[in-house]
């Protein structure tokens, strides 16, 4: 099986301080994986540049054989790779429905009929989305009235909105209470299993990471330090070395 998403030599600087250090990881289709380490360490940076929305200084991000280095957020949301956010990025004045049928009309090409667009448009296809969300029963509701946690669940139907193959997490679970943290990552474990879907994420819950993650990545400093199935990393020295010597994790 061929990867979903490879990184070759990622490298980002910024002034004297190399926030990506030859960063080189791959990711196949189905597969579940944290991206974990300190403060500063250069997760958000890897992320960025994955997604387009900085790019690396020397190195090369593929999606499948597609290398998408240097290429625009939304050109590489048309390959099919969602992004969620550790500040969720919603639309507080629209029903949580609307919210799914505008991520609809972007990922139709429709979005040249935003302004006229009808309450029925994508209708049907959003709520089945929310469905898979766990919120139907909440399409109509404004987003401002949403509890944090379904807003992390709306945040997550308007990224299956766009039929992602690969999806990018930046801290699926911040904020949100420990009971819901752990039923949205078992959602998104039931979902990259159905659909095939490849997921990377950072998350600051080691609890959670150990628990969902089929494989991490450890960044320190910008480099990659260990990596491994959970159990191996869990044993790493240098792992407990950067944890328990008091980073953030």
């Amino acid at each position: 099986m061929s990867a979903l998403l490879t990184a070759e030599g990622l490298t980002k600087s910024y002034g004297g301080v190399r926030a990506a250090d030859n960063v080189s990881f791959s990711l196949e289709p189905g597969e579940i994986v944290a991206l974990i380490g300190p403060n500063g360490a250069g997760k958000t940076t890897c992320f960025k540049m994955l997604s387009g929305q900085i790019e690396p200084d020397s190195g090369h991000v593929f999606i499948g054989e597609r290398e998408t280095t240097g290429l625009p957020p939304r050109d590489i949301y048309r390959l099919g790779v969602g992004r969620t956010f550790q500040i969720t990025e919603t639309f507080a004045s629209m029903t949580v429905r609307e919210n799914v049928q505008v991520a609809l009309l972007s990922h139709h090409r429709a979005l040249h009929n935003f302004y006229s667009f009808a309450p029925r448009a994508y209708r049907a296809e959003a709520e089945r989305i929310l469905g898979f969300a766990g919120i139907a029963d909440k399409a109509g509701r404004p987003g401002a009235e949403l509890a944090y946690g379904d807003l992390k669940r709306l945040e997550l139907a308007i990224a299956l909105a766009g039929e992602p193959r690969l999806l990018l997490m930046d801290e699926p679970t911040a904020g949100m209470a420990p009971g819901e943290r752990t039923v949205l990552m078992r959602l998104v474990v039931q979902l990259a299993r159905e659909r095939t879907m490849g997921v990377l994420f950072t998350e600051h819950d080691m609890d959670i990471v150990f628990e969902h993650a089929q494989r991490i990545l450890v960044l320190d400093r910008g480099a990659i330090v260990a990596e491994g199935l959970p159990e191996e990393v869990r044993r790493n020295e240098h792992v407990r070395a950067i944890y328990l010597g008091g980073a953030a994790a």
